[in-house]
């Protein structure tokens, strides 16, 4: 395509050094219905007949259906996917296909596949998390009234209930759904026809190509338009934000299946055995999900690193965002697609869980909360709750079985009420906390939301 300013064919190693389509055919149908869009445009300015775009048309789409088939053979002789189109296009429809490039570069056009194909994996991975939430609420309804331990620093501290914590990963993909979306709309916005970095003297309209493929409108700089891959850069850091939500649900989920807790069982397809102990079943979608989160922030770093020394406007440097947004998108959807059937799948032990939330000790707030409501000052109620509970570590009594008015006068008999788990779960009735109405009302909430 540039052999008219050198006199020496490319090297063979540079060829393999500097080809994209093992990775980039995957960009295909993007790119085929950008070069149609642009194709009608040459035609409304005249610089293609109408039988000419015809001809390209139908030549694209026949390109796209073999492709589909897998019948289309990708040569890296010719780099990267859209010049193993056009050539295609043109050894299929002769000296017309030498057309379609007019007023366009390969640096706006992959710009364009680029935005498009980040458009569509968005609204993919936005149904994937929609899907997840919908398991977690089924979920959470089934154990809307489990009581279990709520923890801070990995310690026993106020009881919550199953459904509470599971619609807290709700809450957590929900804002993921958000960024998807603020993602989605910045970069829904055309970069063609900003040609090589500063447009073309051939002028198309490019409003017209930007809604026949669904953009919202054009890019205003040129030199921007050629150069900006934040676009890709905040996809990968949303999915990774996406990762780290699923890795601590996991990391959730294998303290709760370990033997210690034995909140939850997990079934045997979405665990597997130990080839030495044959009494393991190990969480491996778990631990994989939170390995899999590394290579997801990974993925981030990689194509930061890359764009933060590049002057503008392009750089063959960029030829390196694909590798770690397919990997990224590849890898959440399949994240999200087995962290779905596995939580669909699993069992709470709510005899484990009550028993654990049992503990008086995880009333210790409630009953300083009673010594506030007969007018005792907090700071003075968390040492008086302090000093009992000392004494009851020292004396090797429950909490609840204490004379707490030998330990001070502020204390009175009918204090003892607030040890009740059941009392201590309607108590907290405000908005976002945990008693099981509450819980009940965001399921609904969450089910006509979504």
């Amino acid at each position: 395509m540039w052999k008219g300013r050198f006199a020496k064919d490319t090297s063979s190693l540079v060829q393999q050094f500097g080809e994209s389509i093992s990775y980039d055919w995957r960009l295909f149908p993007h790119d085929i219905a950008g070069s149609i869009a642009h194709a009608r445009a040459q035609s409304k300015a005249g610089l293609l007949t109408q039988e000419e775009f015809e001809h390209i048309e139908k030549g694209l789409r026949e390109i796209e259906a073999d492709i589909l088939a897998g019948k289309f053979e990708f040569k890296s002789s010719l780099e990267d996917i859209h010049m193993n189109i056009e050539s295609e296009l043109t050894k299929r429809i002769g000296a017309v296909g030498g057309k379609l490039h007019t007023a366009r570069s390969r640096n706006d056009q992959v710009a364009t596949d680029t935005r498009l194909y980040c458009r569509a994996q968005i609204d993919e991975i936005t149904v994937a998390i929609t899907v997840l939430q919908k398991v977690l609420i089924d979920q959470a309804d089934r154990y809307a009234a489990t009581v279990m331990p709520g923890y801070t620093h990995l310690q026993r501290g106020q009881p919550v209930t199953v459904g509470h914590h599971l619609l807290a990963y709700v809450e957590m993909l929900q804002r993921d759904k958000g960024r998807l979306s603020d993602c989605r709309r910045r970069l829904n916005v055309s970069p063609l026809g900003s040609g090589a970095l500063a447009g073309s003297t051939i002028n198309l309209d490019r409003e017209a190509i930007a809604a026949e493929l669904g953009f919202d409108g054009v890019t205003r700089n040129s030199m921007d338009a050629i150069a900006d891959r934040d676009f890709v850069a905040e996809l990968l850091f949303t999915i990774s934000i996406c990762g780290v939500h699923l890795s601590r649900l996991s990391e959730d989920l294998i303290l709760w299946c370990s033997s210690e807790f034995g909140f939850v069982y997990l079934s045997d397809a979405h665990t597997t055995g130990s080839s030495l102990m044959p009494q393991k079943k190990n969480p491996d979608v778990c631990e994989l999900t939170r390995g899999k989160t590394g290579r997801l922030v990974g993925n981030l770093m990689n194509l930061l690193v890359t764009m933060k020394g590049l002057p503008i406007t392009y750089n063959r440097d960029l030829q390196e965002d694909k590798p770690p947004l397919f990997d990224s998108v590849d890898t959440i959807l399949l994240v999200l697609a087995v962290n779905t059937e596995m939580i669909a799948a699993m069992e709470i032990r709510e005899d484990k869980c009550l028993a654990a939330a049992s503990d008086p000790m995880l009333l210790a707030t409630d009953l300083a909360d009673a010594l506030v409501k007969s007018g005792v000052p907090f700071r003075t109620a968390h040492e008086l709750v302090g000093k009992a509970v000392a004494e009851s570590i020292s004396s090797k009594t429950p909490l609840d079985q204490l004379d707490l008015e030998k330990i001070d006068p502020a204390y009175t008999h009918a204090m003892k009420s607030v040890f009740s788990v059941d009392t201590a779960l309607k108590a907290r009735t405000n908005i976002g906390a945990p008693s099981i109405e509450n819980v009940k009302r965001e399921i609904a909430r969450w089910r006509a939301g979504l």
